[in-house]
């Protein structure tokens, strides 16, 4: 019994102390995990793999190697198929006279330490909400337009108020019952009008983002081009891929009428008016899913929702035959009676642009639902000869003002007389293009001065001339500290 008795103590007593030796193995265990998690800590640093020296934000997570050597998993599976697809068998290198191996163990004192690199701290992004009071008033915009673009009162009229009224809307949200209507625009104007300078200067004094687009690319869905959501993207780029400022922002769809309806139907219209059926939903408000960082939706990036409710959407197009669709419909008037009209007046009307209605729109081939989520519809005249030369001289960034400034850094003063401008005017006004001539014509005729100016320090001011804008004379120069001009012919 004695024996027995002996025998179960040992036991127990032997359980016991293997129980304290596995606690304190797990206990060291849990100290060395411990340590390592601290050891892995996040140091501010991203490592460097060992071959290629790219960081591990480009590359992804490094493998871990002995002697603190990181290689990324581009350059390990480079190395393994290099093992597998070389013809050459390393065993039977041990025979040959004269190779040794190396020990690698030795290489510990001889190899570089392992590089790391600092990552980047994102700033937060800070998101500016709307205040109603923060809102400037239609007149204030209007103001501030007036200083970059020369004429169109009406249009910046139009535009002061409709920019201010839809981000009342926006601010207010859904405050009350009476849920205030998107007033997405339409522009029409010739070529060259300052449609689209309108739209870039109204971005600017509001803050908000904007994306310019160009409506020829886009196509029908499963046709190659952009598709409709491309628009939307291209917004949510400009707002730094920041979804709720992007749903602040103005989209300018330039060239819209060239999705117009086409008038034979022997093919199919994939970029006409079924990119109009597509634009519907935008226009008026919905959720569409866009890629993050691409324009295409079959890229491997990420989607995200944007929601177009409280995006501002202003279309503009020149609309190049619509002013025969207008004189058509005046036309039909009598020409007889008391009430007749005479068709020159109809002819040579130089605001019959702005006579424009639904109905013609319909004519040239948009259809009924696009126009219906377009209220407002403002036109811009055609620039005479008296407007160019305001635009020469009196906006901010006036292309003689740059010009100026260009020359002043020379140190040299530029001049141009009023019948110069005239002159660079009525080049204009015979190409036809608007105010993109001018900044043609000025290139031509400040070549030979732009080339020829550095050359001689003494030259201290120069005078275009509308001799020599017509090509009959040259420029006036003077010499620095000189009083009389003289004529370089």
């Amino acid at each position: 019994m004695s024996e027995n008795d002996f025998i179960i103590v040992d036991e127990e007593e032997t359980n016991k102390e293997d129980n304290r030796q596995d606690t304190g193995s797990e206990e060291e265990k849990k100290e060395v995990t411990t340590s390592d998690h601290s050891e892995k800590d996040d140091d501010g640093y991203e490592r460097i793999c060992f071959i290629c020296h790219r960081p591990e934000s480009v590359t992804g997570k490094m493998v871990e190697l002995p002697n603190n050597i990181a290689v990324c998993p581009d350059c390990m599976q480079r190395s393994f198929d290099m093992m597998n697809n070389s013809s050459m068998d390393l065993s039977s290198m041990m025979n040959i006279p004269g190779v040794h191996f190396m020990n690698l163990s030795d290489l510990d004192n001889l190899q570089s330490k392992a590089q790391k690199i600092k990552k980047k701290k994102k700033e937060p992004k800070e998101f500016k909400q709307l205040d109603i009071k923060k809102i400037p008033a239609p007149h204030k915009i209007k103001a501030r337009l007036d200083e970059y673009i020369v004429g169109q009162e009406y249009a910046k009229k139009a535009i002061s108020v409709a920019v201010y009224n839809h981000y009342k809307r926006v601010a207010t949200g859904t405050m009350d019952e009476i849920e205030i209507e998107k007033s997405n625009m339409l522009m029409i104007g010739p070529t060259g009008c300052g449609k689209t300078y309108l739209v870039k200067t109204l971005a600017k004094l509001l803050d908000v983002p904007l994306a310019i687009t160009d409506a020829t690319s886009l196509t029908e869905a499963g046709y190659i081009g952009d598709d409709i959501e491309s628009v939307v993207s291209k917004l949510l780029a400009a707002a730094d891929n920041d979804v709720e400022r992007a749903e602040q922002g103005i989209i300018f769809i330039d060239e819209i009428d060239k999705i117009a309806k086409k008038k034979t139907s022997s093919q199919r219209d994939v970029s006409g008016e079924s990119v109009q059926q597509g634009m519907l939903k935008l226009l008026e408000g919905s959720e569409v899913e866009v890629p993050v960082g691409a324009n295409s939706k079959n890229a491997m990036v990420p989607l995200t929702t944007v929601n177009t409710k409280n995006i501002l959407f202003i279309c503009g197009g020149a609309f190049p035959d619509l002013e025969d669709i207008i004189k058509e419909r005046l036309q039909k008037k009598t020409s007889m009676g008391f009430n007749a009209e005479l068709k020159d007046t109809v002819e040579h009307d130089e605001e019959l642009l702005s006579k424009v209605t639904i109905e013609d729109l319909r004519k040239f081939g948009m259809i009924p639902e696009f126009l219906g989520r377009l209220p407002i519809v403002f036109t811009l005249k055609g620039l005479d000869k008296e407007m160019l030369v305001k635009i020469l001289k009196e906006p901010k960034n006036a292309i003689l003002k740059q010009y100026q400034k260009l020359l002043a850094l020379d140190e040299v003063k530029l001049e141009f007389d009023d019948s110069a401008l005239e002159a660079i005017a009525e080049k204009a006004m015979e190409k036809d293009t608007g105010a993109r001539a001018l900044r043609a014509i000025i290139e031509e005729f400040m070549l030979d001065i732009m080339y020829e100016i550095p050359k001689d320090d003494n030259i201290g001011e120069v005078t275009i001339t509308r001799a020599y804008i017509e090509g009959t004379g040259g420029p006036v120069i003077q010499l620095r500290g000189q009083a009389v001009p003289r004529l370089d012919g």
